[in-house]
């Protein structure tokens, strides 16, 4: 479920509903964060990274759509989002690209099987 297109009305619901959901699956192996490598994250971004940390679940964050910057801003805008989510060393930070599946797919894998 995606909270940003949630009714203003309904955000609180699905924001329920997926809470609910994250802390109460116990057979969650592993959350991945999209947020979009080209902007800062919303806040709808920054409650999502909250919820997922909070439920103590593995989890990485993929910043999608890098196919839509010049490669050799790939490693500044994650470096501004690691900056911006305020995230640890650790806590995993991925570029990918549907567009680009080949430039970005192994260490994807390489992230997802890891958990």
């Amino acid at each position: 479920m995606d909270i940003a297109k949630c009714q203003n009305k309904n955000k609180k619901k699905c924001g329920k509903f997926i809470e609910e959901y994250l802390f109460t699956r116990e057979n969650i192996k592993l959350i991945i964060l999209i947020i979009d490598i080209r902007h800062k994250p919303s806040e709808n971004d920054k409650m999502m990274y909250d919820y997922i940390k909070s439920t103590n679940k593995p989890y990485l964050i993929v910043a999608n759509k890098a196919d839509k910057i010049a490669i050799t801003k790939v490693d500044e805008a994650i470096n501004e989002l690691r900056k911006e989510l305020e995230l640890k060393e650790d806590e995993v930070l991925l570029p990918f690209s549907a567009e680009k599946r080949r430039i970005y797919t192994d260490k994807m894998w390489e992230s997802i099987l890891a958990f």
